[in-house]
């Protein structure tokens, strides 16, 4: 049951952010075993003048540079988490051409009970 927000700098076609979807979707299908149609996900872009990024790291980003924050339950394994970045880098850089230094991702994990996906109720609690 992720949540996906995805940060980009604005000016990218409808086709490219649909990609970006795309691709995060599928790595989640493969490397999390998220079940089918559990798509939650946003993306929101930014002028230039307010993203900002580095070369922290030794990594020289660029301007096609996405930061991609899962939320998901704290029941994944390290070789799962490695498997979703290293599949999302490769989606991404398939379509819509992303280079891997350019996509930026961070989980977040939360507890079953601390999640409510409608009806007042804590499904997984």
């Amino acid at each position: 049951m992720p949540i996906c927000h995805i940060s980009m700098q604005s000016g990218k076609s409808e086709a490219y952010r649909e990609a970006i979807f795309d691709g995060v979707y599928k790595a989640l299908r493969e490397a999390l075993s998220v079940p089918e149609g559990d798509q939650f996900m946003t993306i929101t872009e930014h002028d230039p003048a307010n993203f900002r990024y580095g070369d922290a790291f030794d990594i020289r980003r660029g301007d096609d540079l996405v930061y991609i924050q899962i939320t998901v339950f704290n029941t994944r394994t390290t070789e799962q988490k490695k498997a979703l970045f290293a599949r999302l880098a490769e989606l991404l850089g398939k379509n819509p051409g992303i280079a891997p230094e350019n996509v930026f991702v961070y989980l977040l994990e939360s507890a079953k009970e601390n999640w409510s996906v409608g009806h007042g109720l804590a499904q997984f609690a």
